[in-house]
């Protein structure tokens, strides 16, 4: 079964689970890799959290309900998920800009956030460069937090001295940005990190990668045309699907060769342990 059978396989899942609990091991199954995994290539594949999409889909039929039907706002609140009148007004007006009982009143036209259908489409036109890597164990050490996106790690890393610490430690600033997954909020567990096989302190969180292979792609390009993000979705897009590699259960890293904001440049390598 190819990765957008998977994809859609889980839509499928949602769909029959949108009134009920949406497990975490259940997507697993479907899409045959970890769930956090599954969590991350979804979020750059959509652009959105997966955890969005399902609260997109449930408030969308919960809003039919609202408009086409008599059913009282508790039972429908229940019905998709929220606890209470206040879960659900919050949620209902954060997405909609107007509460469930002003919708009631109103009448009012409301989006509709459509189910999500994965197909191929004949792409490939640019070409993709990578490698395979075959690398020994090795250890690197950083800081590691959990905020909206990874950058919120890079943006603690560089305003609070760690930067330069490191850099006195290892002679090195920070370099590899580590994703661990994503939470059911669409939080990013990542690391800002360098390679240090000497390090006894408790200062930094520290990771030990095995001995594995790599695949190893480059995104060099300009920052403002979100060079990085695009050839991501490439490989998740384009690459996975058609070849016989895939995403192993380890953190995959973005190394930052360089990256001027100035100049409005970027290298970044992208390690996908296999």
């Amino acid at each position: 079964m190819d990765w957008t059978t998977r994809l859609n396989k889980v839509m499928d899942y949602v769909e029959a689970s949108v009134h009920g609990e949406i497990s975490e091991e259940e997507i697993s199954k479907i899409a045959a890799c970890p769930y956090s995994m599954f969590q991350s290539s979804f979020s750059q594949i959509v652009g959105i959290p997966f955890s969005e999409y399902v609260r997109r889909r449930r408030l969308t039929m919960a809003a039919y309900e609202l408009l086409n039907t008599d059913r009282k706002l508790l039972d429908i609140a229940m019905d998709y998920g929220y606890q209470s009148d206040d879960a659900f007004r919050v949620a209902f007006k954060n997405l909609y800009g107007i509460t469930p009982a002003e919708v009631r009143k109103s009448n009012p036209s409301l989006v509709f956030y459509c189910r999500l259908t994965f197909e191929i489409n004949i792409k490939g036109i640019e070409k993709m460069n990578y490698s395979v890597v075959e690398r020994e164990a090795f250890q690197v050490i950083g800081i590691r937090r959990i905020t909206p996106y990874g950058g919120g790690t890079w943006a603690i890393v560089k305003s609070d001295g760690s930067n330069d610490r490191i850099r006195s430690l290892t002679g090195s600033f920070f370099d590899l940005g580590l994703c661990f997954g994503f939470d059911d909020e669409g939080n990013n567990d990542y690391m800002c990190a360098v390679e240090c096989e000497d390090y006894d302190g408790d200062e930094y969180s520290v990771y030990q990668y095995p001995a594995t292979t790599w695949l190893k792609f480059e995104a060099s390009g300009k920052i403002s045309d979100n060079t990085l993000g695009n050839v991501w979705r490439q490989i998740n897009t384009e690459f996975l699907p058609s070849s016989r590699f895939h995403k192993g259960p380890l953190p995959t890293i973005e190394k930052y060769v360089s990256w001027n904001d100035a100049e409005d440049t970027c290298l970044v390598e992208i390690w996908i342990p296999q």
